[in-house]
């Protein structure tokens, strides 16, 4: 597999997956396992999933801001990894981490290493900035 092709993948992934919320579509690009290598604040943080475990955690992220979406910035290919940096968008629509909905558009960036096992997907290390979205879910209106 060439780095554009494993870029293709992270897009379809992020696109198909996470902004769209079609969850099922994850076998597509997930092979048999996946693990979450570093995530802080993360509730899977150091867990390996299966297909249909990724799939749930697909399903249970997204509700909060079921119309969240990925805008990819950069990518970068070395080494079997490709390296994504992103923005983040979603409205408040259901209950999270003890914050009711709200409503509000939330915004957050980040930056995730995916990695390969031959060409599927098989986990990520990860930083985002969580801090930024308990403010934004704090202040008033």
């Amino acid at each position: 597999m060439t780095d554009q092709q494993r870029k293709d993948r992270i897009t379809g992934l992020l696109r198909d997956v996470w902004t769209n919320g079609d969850a099922e579509a994850a076998g597509e690009y997930l092979g048999s396992s996946y693990t979450i290598h570093h995530d802080p604040g993360d509730l899977w943080h150091g867990r390996t999933f299966d297909l249909a475990e990724y799939k749930n955690r697909v399903r249970i992220s997204r509700a909060p801001f079921p119309d969240q979406s990925f805008e990819i910035r950069e990518l970068f290919a070395d080494n079997g990894a490709v390296v994504a940096t992103w923005l983040w968008a979603g409205t408040h629509l259901g209950d999270m981490a003890g914050f009711p909905a709200s409503g509000k558009k939330i915004t957050m960036s980040g930056a995730t290493v995916y990695y390969f096992d031959g060409d599927r997907v098989s986990g990520h290390w990860q930083v985002t900035d969580r801090l930024t979205v308990f403010q934004q879910l704090r202040s008033p209106g």
